[in-house]
């Protein structure tokens, strides 16, 4: 068990509390000469007297039970506070990191249950664009979380294949397409047709219509519309996976929109016939009134016999209950879409379905000094443009600080493509994030090459120690090694690491373990320019060795928990 929740149980059983508020109230001091906890006493009722009194008598209850893992504890004011053993904690961090290895932070704590993520979901016939970015590399990221606890999940690309917009394009390709020219650059191409759809539209009215009636054909199993639409997803499919695989993006199901017409009808006739759902006739569609909750109403089936994105998203959600039978059904998609599943949510809710299962992982957006990118007026920075700069960039450094560095290109890939997804998993997703290429690309400060570097870093330390001094990183360490305040603050953060994974899994934010990771770099090259590793002392040597090898283990699980590659070289 963690020192954390052992301490939660102590406090729990001295102050009658319960161990779901103890964790509520337990902190860490800004100041490490504070303690490494800090419990305030304040709303004790089971002691008498104002809170400092309160804290002394906590002390005195707990004195006679202090566990080994437990050097002192302190009264500052109201606040009980508690100072952790060093060498205890050295001990058993660092050989639980040693032991476990790349397993190290991983739980059992969801095991038999399944999560769904939908993430990336892409418009098929539309460039991959940076605006894309986020929900791809946020959904791995907790892809690669919710795994790591234990959890059966299932990452589905919701792939946008289904809709109006392919009235609109397949209106476009039959008044201006060139069949040659769709084979040249599709994406480059199809975008460009969309363009001049709209801005025609703009004049004409008339094509919105067209556009409307072509969906119908399309929905209708039109031969020709039906044709020209699998043409444009086959495209689409070979140039996103060009994009996924430099992100090293996989998927268990590409089920998109149109996956689940078949079930359409199904769907509305059960949302129909349920009495719990407010559904109504409004102007010829049929609608699931939400006044009550202040939302407009979920549209159902349009008056011409259509189906809409609502219906679409509320039979996939039926079809993935059923046959995966989730824990939780996690949607990856932008806060401007966070109406759209409020309206989603309710309407399942009526249904009888469990409103805990469904989670809106919601995120801001790519700003430009433009402002919003737009499909429509042709304004958007392609992901594959993004990436092949990042990675050339890092390219040219390479060649002028260490051109002899084997791997070269294969290296240079993983810390460009890195330092694009850092850039927006260190951000809190709720945040909008400026596009700006000298920040994203930076090499310096909290960003994914630094990290790389450190990891890279730890395992040189480690090659010169086998090479040069015949000692390998073990167990047979004497942890009283450890004294100064520098080594334990890398051992602090080494064994919150399983803490992180789970607080990032809870908040469903992937820059909590960014920035634990940041940390952990930044205490560790003050470690290393403040301890010798390779000293004359052997114990002293061999226990910082040690030290050395578990922040390498722990970054190298850490970035691949992000969804980034753990260099050794760079």
């Amino acid at each position: 068990m963690h020192f954390h929740q052992e301490l939660i149980k102590l406090l729990a059983s001295a102050t009658q509390l319960k161990e779901e508020e103890i964790e509520q109230l337990l902190s860490v001091p800004p100041n490490p000469a504070m303690g490494d906890y800090a419990f305030p006493c304040f709303k004790l009722q089971c002691f008498s007297g104002n809170p400092k009194e309160k804290a002394e008598q906590l002390k005195l209850q707990m004195q006679e039970n202090l566990p080994s893992f437990v050097a002192k504890t302190e009264i500052a004011g109201p606040y009980l506070n508690f100072f952790l053993n060093q060498t205890v904690l050295a001990e058993k961090a660092l050989k639980e990191i040693y032991k476990e290895a790349k397993w190290y932070g991983k739980t059992d704590v969801g095991k038999g249950k399944n999560i769904i993520i939908d993430f990336s979901s892409p418009n098929i016939a539309k460039p991959f664009g940076i605006g894309h970015l986020r929900s791809t590399v946020i959904g791995h990221c907790l892809y690669h979380v919710f795994e790591y606890l234990g959890y059966t999940v299932v990452g589905v690309n919701h792939l946008g294949d289904w809709g109006t917009q392919f009235g609109k394009l397949i209106v476009a390709y039959k008044k201006w397409g060139i069949k040659e020219e769709l084979q040249k650059e599709p994406i480059h191409y199809l975008l460009k047709l969309y363009v001049k759809f709209h801005e025609e539209a703009e004049k004409n009215e008339d094509l919105n219509e067209l556009a409307r009636a072509e969906f119908k054909n399309l929905e209708d199993g039109d031969k020709e519309a039906l044709a020209l639409w699998e043409a444009f997803k086959e495209v689409s499919l070979k140039e996103f996976q060009r994009i996924y695989d430099i992100l090293e993006v996989k998927f268990d199901s590409y089920e998109g929109e149109a996956f689940y017409n078949y079930l359409l009808n199904d769907t509305v006739s059960v949302l129909e016939k349920n009495k719990e759902v407010p559904t109504e006739i409004s102007d010829g569609a049929l609608v699931v009134d939400l006044k009550k909750f202040n939302m407009p109403p979920v549209l159902l089936r349009k008056t011409n016999g259509s189906t809409s994105y609502h219906t679409r998203d509320l039979a996939a959600a039926f079809y993935r209950l059923k046959k995966y039978k989730p824990q939780k059904v996690i949607y990856v998609v932008g806060m401007e879409q966070k109406l759209h599943f409020q309206q989603l949510f309710k309407v399942l809710e009526f249904a009888g379905v469990d409103k805990n299962k469904f989670i809106h992982v919601d995120f801001g957006l790519f700003m430009f000094p433009e402002g919003k990118m737009s499909t429509r007026k042709g304004q958007v920075i392609f992901l594959e443009e993004v990436l092949d700069r990042a990675i050339g960039e890092i390219q040219e450094i390479i060649e002028q600080k260490n051109p002899d560095l084997k791997n070269k290109e294969k290296i240079a890939k993983h810390v460009g493509v890195g330092a694009i997804i850092f850039a927006d998993l260190s951000t809190d997703r709720i945040r909008n994030i400026d596009f700006d290429w000298k920040r994203m690309l930076s090499f310096e400060g909290e960003t994914g090459p630094y990290l790389q570097y450190t990891h890279a870093r730890a395992c040189s330390i480690l090659r010169k120690a086998k090479h040069d001094h015949k000692l390998m990183p073990n167990t047979h360490v004497s942890f009283v090694q450890f004294q100064l305040p520098v080594e334990f603050a890398v051992v602090k953060l080494l064994y919150t690491f399983p803490e992180i994974i789970l607080k990032t899994a809870e908040a469903y934010k992937p820059h909590i373990l960014a920035h634990y990771l940041l940390s952990l770099a930044q205490a560790f090259n003050e470690f290393y320019h403040q301890c010798p590793v390779l000293s004359d002392e052997l114990n002293l040597s061999k226990a910082r060795l040690l030290l050395v090898d578990c922040v390498r283990q722990v970054l190298a699980n850490g970035l691949e928990l992000l969804g980034m590659k753990a260099v050794e070289e760079m």
